[in-house]
């Protein structure tokens, strides 16, 4: 009989033996837009405007792939205790427009 595997943080890649202690996160990242861009030039009804948006999406190269992950991510795993803490640092600043990165 075989007891507990050893993790990897999926942050640093470290290995977290059996018995140390680790966490499990599930982050979603989801695309949202509240308003159109009225410099579009998209002129009409708002179904207009979708019916033209959708046009443009089905004649550009985009990767579909790509496009779909710009507006849904997700990802699950294990921290180290060390990625926690830099994690909890990361999420617990001010939550006020900061600007860019």
């Amino acid at each position: 009989m075989t007891g507990p595997q050893a993790k990897t943080c999926a942050t640093c890649g470290r290995v977290i033996v059996a018995h140390a202690v680790y966490y499990r996160f599930s982050l979603v990242l989801e695309g949202e837009q509240d308003l159109l861009d009225p410099s579009d030039d998209l002129e009409g009804s708002p179904a207009e405007a979708l019916a033209e948006m959708v046009r443009r999406l089905d004649e550009g190269s985009a990767d579909p792939g790509e496009l779909e992950a710009q507006v849904h991510w997700e990802r699950t795993g294990v921290v180290c205790s060390e990625c926690r803490a830099v994690a909890m640092r990361m999420l617990n600043t001010a939550t006020g427009d900061s600007g860019p990165h």
